[in-house]
């Protein structure tokens, strides 16, 4: 019965989110529709959707959202080829647990981890 998930993740300024979303990361603004407070985002069959919580502290948010993919190596080449900053503690690296794994934080402190199973 269930279909799909999209997660929903703060952030305190719209703009500055959607710029991260589209220009760094190659998302495209979801729907014909904008709103003020809420913005929707879509890479190929991933979809984010954000919320305006203008007095998040981004040292104390905890949203994070896990992200399978494929082919992780080109990715990862291709976001450091576009100059996107990994997660001082999130570079490509096989995890214990059998996936291969990097991790990226947004303007207000998402993680993003993306990661592809080397089984």
């Amino acid at each position: 019965m269930l279909l799909a998930i999209q997660p929903k993740l703060p952030m305190r300024n719209k703009s500055k989110t959607k710029a991260y979303y589209i220009d760094m990361l190659g998302f495209k603004e979801l729907g014909t529709t904008t709103y003020p407070d809420y913005l929707m985002l879509v890479k190929e069959h991933i979809e984010i959707h954000f919320f305006l919580f203008k007095t998040l502290e981004p040292k104390e948010n905890y949203g994070q959202v896990y992200i399978r993919t494929k082919d992780i190596e080109i990715l990862y080449q291709s976001l450091l080829n576009n100059k996107v900053p990994i997660h001082p503690n999130g570079k490509l690296e096989v995890k214990p647990w059998g996936q291969t794994e990097f991790s990226l934080l947004d303007p207000d402190n998402n993680l993003l981890t993306f990661g592809e199973s080397t089984t």
